[in-house]
């Protein structure tokens, strides 16, 4: 029975998966829900596989874009699942593998350009292959393949896993989250001090059923265009190594924590960010959380390439983000402001197959990578009927950007907007238990000059993406 079949039967009949979308950067990276294994060694390799366990999921995915007056709208139908299995533990080793499968079961031609610009999809493609956009089938994905060994709290991980780190992350907003393939060591022998360090050498992107060495990884995602207003030439054309990164979280008091990370990508640009979190309980029980960030990024050897127009990073150049979120958390109850600077000192650069982005004023649907000189602030709201059986979310954010024809602070010519998302949860018990739905809307209005030109508003601003995810997990 090939890949394909197994996952459709298993992920259909019984599946799993998915939460409801978009992890925090502090939870583990585990797409797949089940039991924690804490039964001692086996015997035999036979025993491990004998006590190993299987975790399976299927989504389904209806996604529909509503463009401004005459511009094309698009919808998309995804359905899929996955299945999982890790052996037991055998002196400490684990075996793991899982794939996963992806049906277009019905969906408007996600190739087909808009009449008025010439432009493509940008919202529902991504459901499926970014890089090949006319295949429907066969969409299949063995993304994990890992040998790890663990002692006490730590681990360390070889071969094809996920990761959740504030710059390589699950992203998983799509039928898929993102996947990577190298050795990854997770240390926790320290009570209130954790450390992850990895090195990667291989991606399989959301939105995308392949493997790619890391410096084939750029370019996947549109490109937007170089400083000098030219279309960007980098894909295909970057030369990496591989990424090394490391990460450390320390914790204190309970009520403070310090996030150091950095990500180093060979011949391409470092990027290292520091965040201080305060989460003070007060006299009622709730909390009060005041967090503070900085990313600096600067390029490393010729960016990427020695031809100026196929550099990922500028030669020499830099970048900076700072930002600031105060919050409120009761029971029931997560409130937050959140403001995020990007300086005009240069562009923040991190490519869009790796993950999404980790400033404070992130919404779901868009992302402030690709742009310098930025203003930022979002409110969030979110309120707990049954806390952790339905919820509801509310966020608007204002961003300001740099004048589309700016390209050397606007990689994208994306208009100031102004974003609101709706964000609305179920997790069933009972009868349907395994079973959880969302529905987000993302809505975007224009807050800048587009010059009478369509190019800066299809699929940028003035437009609403629907979401609706089912998921089972088992």
């Amino acid at each position: 029975m090939n890949l394909r079949i197994l996952v459709f039967l298993l992920g259909s009949s019984a599946p799993s998966f998915v939460f409801a979308q978009h992890q925090e950067i502090n939870e583990p990276p585990l797409p797949y829900k089940g039991k924690e294994q804490t039964e001692k060694d086996s015997l035999s390799i036979l025993s491990a596989f004998r006590h190993g366990k299987v975790n399976g999921h299927f989504r389904y995915f209806f996604m529909a874009t509503n463009n401004d007056g005459s511009l094309s709208d698009y919808y998309a139908n995804a359905a899929g699942g996955g299945i999982r299995f890790e052996t037991g533990s055998f002196y400490g080793f684990r075996f793991a593998v899982g794939g996963s499968y992806v049906f277009n079961i019905a969906s408007s031609d996600l190739t087909a350009p808009d009449s008025i610009t010439g432009l493509y999809n940008r919202y529902e493609v991504g459901l499926f292959d970014v890089s090949h956009p006319d295949i429907t089938t066969g969409l299949d994905r063995l993304e994990e393949l890992s040998l790890s060994f663990s002692w006490n709290q730590s681990e360390v991980i070889c071969g094809r896993q996920f990761i959740n780190t504030p710059f390589i992350n699950l992203q998983d907003g799509r039928m898929r989250p993102g996947a990577v393939e190298g050795a990854v060591l997770r240390f926790r022998q320290w009570k209130h001090i954790h450390l992850e360090s990895g090195f990667l050498y291989a991606m399989s992107p959301r939105s995308t059923d392949s493997w790619y060495a890391v410096e084939n990884t750029f370019g996947l995602y549109s490109s937007g265009v170089n400083s000098d207003g030219s279309r960007s030439d980098y894909k295909g054309h970057v030369k990496s190594g591989g990424i090394g990164y490391l990460g450390l979280a320390g914790k204190w008091k309970e009520k403070y924590m310090i996030q150091l990370w950095n990500v180093f990508v060979a011949n391409v640009m470092n990027t290292a960010m520091v965040q201080l979190d305060l989460n003070q309980r007060l006299r009622d029980k709730n909390t009060l959380v005041i967090s503070a960030q900085l990313i600096r990024q600067d390029g490393v050897g010729n960016g990427g390439n020695d031809v100026v127009s196929q550099t990922y990073f500028p030669k020499n150049g830099s970048s900076l983000v700072y930002g600031i979120k105060t919050g409120y958390k009761t029971s029931r109850i997560e409130a937050s402001m959140n403001y995020s600077r990007i300086t005009s000192e240069g562009r923040y650069l991190m490519p869009r197959e790796w993950g999404r982005d980790p400033l404070f004023t992130f919404l779901p649907r868009e992302r402030n990578e690709g742009f310098g000189d930025v203003h930022a602030i979002l409110g969030k709201f979110n309120y707990s009927f049954k806390p952790g059986l339905f919820s509801a979310g509310l966020g608007v954010g204002y961003y300001n950007l740099p004048d589309v024809k700016n390209t050397t602070l606007n990689k994208y010519g994306m208009p100031s907007y102004v974003q609101a998302n709706l964000d609305v949860r179920y997790f069933f018990k009972g009868f349907f238990e395994g079973f959880d739905v969302q529905y987000l809307l993302a809505a975007k209005f224009n807050a800048g000059e587009i010059y009478d030109n369509d190019k800066y508003v299809f699929n940028k601003v003035d437009m609403q993406v629907h979401n609706l995810v089912l998921n089972f997990h088992f």
